[in-house]
């Protein structure tokens, strides 16, 4: 009578069944597709336009914006390694009884009927002929079992039975990147940064919700520099950084495109730079009636009188885009006129056009003179600490590849008979677990030196 399964056991066989392995990389493949079509981390409003509000409404329940963050995708890579590490503990105890049996038996017959036996024979003397063949055999594959038989003996002899563990390498690397990837997205983070020269933070954003993420040490921008074509297009840019913990300097380092900085698993990466509004700058204010001017450096939020106490004009701040008439003329200062009148109103200053406010036609007019230009670094902050587990079963996965692929379990197979016409008769065969036609080739080549001899 056939035994009922209990639930544990119905559950054993589901997570060792191959057709969930195959269903799981089914769906991973096909969702990853979803992930690579559907742009990630991007703005609601990009998505509506793309694909209207109740799609989006989709998007945003199943976290197809983030999809490789979803909770059903971080699901199914841990399905993937339950079935994966269930699969091996159900075959690991027969496989683990082949590769260390407690004596390694062999079936003569077995090997006398396989199609790649070669047959010749000898007329050395057969106790001189049986020593060496036994003693290249040694030599070429291992320790050699002897048995005698009624007109002659049998040498067999074995090597890679560990490579079955081949296939068991290849699951453990695919688990430690499971693994990996599982601890990346739960402890790990992307984050973005704009720091002005001169600055210093602690304080990150992450790229997607802007929710700030304290380090453990704060970053510095001593200085960014950047270098132009001709053309005006950006040659390369590097920002000066100095890592500051516990209130002291550790170290500083120059970064650059595809040349982080790394500290106690943080990398940061130059991603991209923009003007900072500048502190300060020297304003000339002319009395368009009397030609009377006066220069003056301004900062931000500082006031100063108009000539001949006839009002007050305050430094307000700065827009790294002003447009006038639908026309982006770039970075201006801004601030407000006061006069005695009671009178007041608001002016923009183009740096790229300094004279800009005389079209204005008032009673003063407010020239930019100069000013030091001032950049931000853009840095984007990254944290995964699950990438050593990639790693590591990066290098896992090529060990076990090639261990399966290129390196199999073979055994060799030599019977020697005594024949009426005092010659030997000679039977050289084998077999691999894989790649039998590599097998018969060895067999061929090792019968060829066996003639010789």
């Amino acid at each position: 009578m056939k035994k009922k399964e209990t639930i544990p056991d119905q559950i054993w066989m589901f997570f060792c069944s191959v057709k969930l392995t195959v269903y799981t990389l089914v769906l991973l493949a096909a969702t990853s597709i979803i992930g690579t079509v559907v742009l990630q981390n991007g703005p609601p409003q990009q998505y509506i336009a793309l694909y209207g509000k109740g799609f989006y409404n989709l998007i945003k329940v199943l976290k197809i914006d983030d999809m490789y963050h979803a909770w059903w995708f971080l699901l199914l890579l841990l399905l993937l390694c339950i079935n994966i590490v269930v699969c091996s503990i159900e075959r690991i105890s027969l496989t683990w009884k082949i590769i260390f049996p407690g004596k390694i038996r062999f079936n003569p017959d077995r090997f006398r009927r396989l199609k790649n036996g070669e047959i010749f024979t000898q007329k050395k003397d057969f106790q001189t002929l049986s020593s060496e063949y036994k003693v290249f055999l040694t030599q070429k594959v291992g320790k050699v079992l002897e048995e005698k038989t009624d007109r002659g003996c049998v040498f067999y002899a074995e090597k890679g039975r560990w490579t079955r563990i081949g296939v068991y390498v290849v699951h453990l690397s695919i688990i430690l990147m499971v693994l990996g990837a599982l601890v990346g997205s739960l402890f790990g983070f992307k984050a973005n940064l704009q720091l002005d020269e001169g600055a210093t933070t602690d304080i990150v954003y992450t790229a997607k919700t802007r929710a700030p993420i304290k380090l453990d040490f704060s970053i510095k921008c001593n200085e960014f520099e950047v270098k132009f074509y001709d053309t005006g297009a950006p040659d390369d840019y590097r920002s000066n950084l100095t890592i500051i913990e516990d209130g002291k300097e550790s170290f500083t380092e120059n970064i650059r495109v595809n040349h982080p900085l790394r500290y106690k698993g943080i990398n940061i990466f130059q991603a991209s730079y923009g003007t900072a509004a500048p502190d300060s700058a020297l304003f000339e204010i002319l009395e368009n009636t009397t030609g009377e001017s006066i220069k003056i450096t301004l900062r931000i939020g500082e006031e100063v009188k108009l000539p001949n106490d006839q009002g007050v004009f305050m430094l307000e701040g700065f827009l790294p885009h002003f447009k006038f008439r639908d026309h982006d003329l770039g970075e201006a200062f801004f601030g407000k006129v006061f006069l005695s009148d009671k009178q007041s109103f608001q002016i923009a200053l183009p740096t790229k056009f300094p004279t800009f406010d005389k079209m204005r036609k008032g009673q003063f007019s407010f020239v930019v003179k100069e000013f030091d230009q001032k950049y931000y670094t853009g840095l984007q902050v990254t944290k995964d600490p699950g990438v050593w587990y990639v790693y590591v079963g990066f290098i896992l996965m090529i060990i076990g590849c090639w261990v399966t692929f290129f390196i199999s379990h073979q055994s060799y197979f030599i019977e020697m008979e005594k024949t009426d016409q005092n010659t030997t008769k000679v039977l050289v065969s084998g077999k691999a677990n894989r790649n039998n036609q590599g097998m018969t080739l060895k067999i061929k080549k090792f019968a060829t030196i066996l003639k010789g001899k």
